[in-house]
């Protein structure tokens, strides 16, 4: 099977890594790809979100399956045009796509499917922001209605602060998703889905701000674990049960079925799930972390989603044990990152390439804010984060920064589920 993977990113090169394991997978091509994908597979220079070169390259290369890494190619028809053109693609059409390109958009599958999620509240002119304001607190959760690439938003028991985010997303055009915020530890399950049927994957706990302790801005992702030690038994099987499977029998009644990953951020109340928000593929930081301990073979995973045959493939395997994955950031990330830097030590195991390049000396650089996502696999959670941190050491990127505590919390026990 020729796979042909859509991304530049550290997802992207994780989806690389597990399509190479798999037996059935005789051939890898990742458009554009990064500096660290080219050891695993071949890269071409194609702009992701341009479908017809998209189209292009899967004819070039006689791909047997595209997968879809980033949200901006679904959100803009990508994996449309590829079916249209006789490609099996994982990824959903621009239509289901919608349940990550508008929040809400989710909100109303959400109400018509019976999934818990919070309260919610669209603001589409300032005139009316401060009215709305007053509806929620005393903690304000603030969104970008739209794609935001993970930074969006902002939680915050301070009014002030909640405003003049709102108001600078009003300002350049965004629509604001007011929230009222959602008590207990967040999850992030994954679930391939062929339209009909549901396969969880492992779930993940992401760490979004920046700095350790939970400080700071929010991102794109610091890093993951997984399993979760805290999670009660029988949760993931909830979580199918109450959430997903209700919104992917929602969406297929609308005619926009979901054939994909659908990736449930959810927050654990004592109530049980409910959701804080739906992306509509793969999530980065936490797909490094689960794809590590993954055992069944990828590339025909994905191939039954794409093909609408997951009924026939059964429960994924898993090995035994515990990942995590620790980003390395760019001098300044969250804001705008400083790239040019040389990077040695980012060719060993477990290290991953998310925001790389080659000069033209041939040197691995940094080229975005996430640079490269650093996994750990071992037999606990403490054995995983020892190896991450001791592959960490060994890169040298002047300026960059990297959470010291990813997963610590659940390591100490700290982390518990409100009664």
């Amino acid at each position: 099977m020729r796979v042909l993977v859509i991304g530049s990113g550290g997802r992207e090169h994780a989806l690389l890594v597990g399509l190479s394991a798999d037996p059935q997978v005789s051939e890898l091509h990742v458009a554009p790809g990064n500096a660290g994908t080219a050891a695993v597979a071949t890269n071409h220079p194609v702009d992701a979100s341009n479908a017809d070169a998209v189209v292009a390259l899967a004819r070039h290369v006689a791909a047997d399956l595209v997968v879809i890494g980033p949200e901006v190619p679904l959100v803009l028809g990508v994996a449309d045009a590829l079916r249209a053109a006789g490609f099996a693609t994982f990824g959903p059409s621009a239509a289901a796509a919608r349940i990550e390109g508008s929040k809400a958009f989710a909100k109303d599958v959400m109400a018509a499917a019976g999934v818990r999620t919070a309260h919610s509240e669209v603001v589409d002119t300032p005139a009316r922001l401060d009215a709305a304001l007053d509806r929620f607190g005393p903690t304000w959760v603030v969104k970008d209605d739209g794609l935001a690439a993970g930074k969006g938003v902002v939680v915050t028991p301070d009014r002030d602060a909640a405003r003049a985010h709102a108001a600078d997303l009003l300002e350049g055009g965004h629509p604001v998703l007011l929230e009222s915020f959602l008590d207990g530890p967040e999850v992030s399950l994954f679930c391939l889905v062929d339209g009909t049927t549901v396969v969880p994957l492992l779930p993940a706990q992401d760490h979004k701000r920046v700095g350790d302790g939970d400080r700071g801005p929010n991102t794109g992702g610091m890093g993951a674990y997984t399993p979760l030690p805290w999670l009660p038994d029988g949760m993931v099987a909830r979580i199918v049960d109450e959430v997903v499977s209700p919104v992917v029998a929602e969406m297929s009644s609308r005619a926009t079925p979901f054939t994909g990953l659908l990736y449930a951020g959810l927050a654990i109340g004592a109530h049980g799930p409910a959701v804080v928000e739906f992306n509509c593929r793969f999530g980065d930081p936490e797909t490094q972390a689960v794809l590590a301990l993954l055992e069944s073979p990828l590339g025909l995973a994905l191939h039954a989603a794409a093909t609408g045959t997951l009924a026939d493939f059964g429960p994924l395997s898993w090995r035994a044990g515990a990942a995590v994955t620790v980003v390395v950031a760019a001098e300044n990330y969250p804001g705008t990152p400083r790239t040019g830097d040389v990077i040695t030590g980012a060719d060993t195991p477990g290290i991953l390439h998310a925001g790389t390049a080659l000069n033209a000396e041939g040197a691995v650089v940094s080229a975005g804010g996430r640079v490269l996502s650093v996994v750990g696999v071992g037999a606990d959670l403490a054995a995983a984060r020892a190896q991450a941190y001791d592959r960490i050491a060994a890169v040298k990127l002047p300026g960059s920064h990297h959470r010291s505590d990813i997963g610590l919390a659940a390591l100490e026990g700290r982390i518990t589920i409100p009664s």
